[in-house]
């Protein structure tokens, strides 16, 4: 790990009020830094965070400042078809375009624009491990992924730097995929999806948090990180793992028929297929996970 780390003393967030966000901002404010968030609804502001309606409204400190973008709408918004889909996309890239555009008219540049994607960048491939280094896949998800990510890139200002982070399935108490999970394991009916194979790879809310941040704080960090645990599990294994920490059983399962008869492409795509993901690089780079196990991370954010 690289010994002249700092903080950005200032930073602008999209996306900062959703499940993700809302850690980010507060884990940002805790470091010391002042946040400013993008944000479409009225939010009251306070001394450390303000709030803003238009980018326009955003003055570029003096300070040191960086960008995070986490502005998207939730994939799982409802049952895909071609008007979600595409506001799946505009929400996206769209947005993100914007985000670039307007760090290039900056008098003084971010230091360093840390923008949001997804492990569907990667397709689905079985049982073959994936690192940052792998090939890209296909479908909707790495569609939308890889024009998301190139969006970010794309025309970017050489004064700053890019980092892409690639998330998994996100674990926490207020929001991403465990409440989803937790009302159906607590009637014990939390059983494998479909064939329940397929790889999921997850990360606790906290371990992501930190390592956003982490990649804010050392200068010489750029380019795409995973945003995921080390210890990648397949659907049944996280079904059985959830019901052991509740106590309740995990075998009822839910067809893969009849996922797809409620959710459409949606379970196609997110829920009964995956990926086995490893962060290799912030690993290879000295980043410490505080939950680096399935039954550790669920332990400490149900008991």
């Amino acid at each position: 790990m690289m010994n002249s780390a700092a903080f950005p003393q200032h930073v602008l967030v999209t996306g900062g009020t959703g499940f993700i966000g809302r850690h980010l901002v507060a884990a940002c404010v805790e470091k010391g830094a002042t946040v400013t968030v993008l944000s479409r609804s009225e939010h009251a502001s306070g001394d450390k965070v303000r709030f803003i309606r238009s980018l326009d409204d955003f003055a570029a400190p003096d300070a040191a400042y960086s960008v995070i973008n986490l502005a998207g709408e939730p994939l799982n918004s409802g049952r895909w078809n071609a008007k979600l889909k595409a506001e799946l996309r505009r929400s996206r890239i769209d947005m993100t375009g914007q985000l670039v555009k307007w760090i290039n008219r900056q008098t003084r540049a971010p230091d360093a624009l840390l923008s949001g994607s997804a492990v569907g960048w990667y397709g689905h491939r079985g049982d073959e491990l994936l690192t940052e280094v792998s090939e890209p896949g296909s479908g909707f998800s790495h569609q939308l992924c890889a024009d998301w990510e190139r969006a970010a890139k794309t025309d970017l200002r050489e004064e700053t730097r890019c980092c892409i982070v690639r998330i998994g399935v996100v674990l926490g108490t207020e929001g991403g995929s465990l409440p989803e999970m937790l009302t159906p394991a607590k009637l014990g009916l939390g059983g494998p999806m479909g064939s329940g194979q397929q790889w999921w790879s997850w990360i606790h809310i906290d371990d992501l948090v930190a390592m956003m941040l982490w990649l804010l704080e050392y200068p010489s960090y750029s380019g795409v990180f995973n945003g995921t645990a080390p210890n990648p599990m397949r659907q049944r294994d996280i079904a059985s793992a959830l019901g052991d920490v509740i106590n309740r059983p995990a075998f009822m399962p839910l067809p893969g028929f009849m996922a797809r008869l409620m959710l459409g492409e949606f379970a196609d795509e997110i829920l009964l297929q995956g990926q086995r993901v490893e962060p290799a690089r912030v690993q290879a780079m000295g980043f410490e996970f505080s939950h680096p196990t399935l039954e550790g991370a669920l332990q400490d954010l149900l008991q």
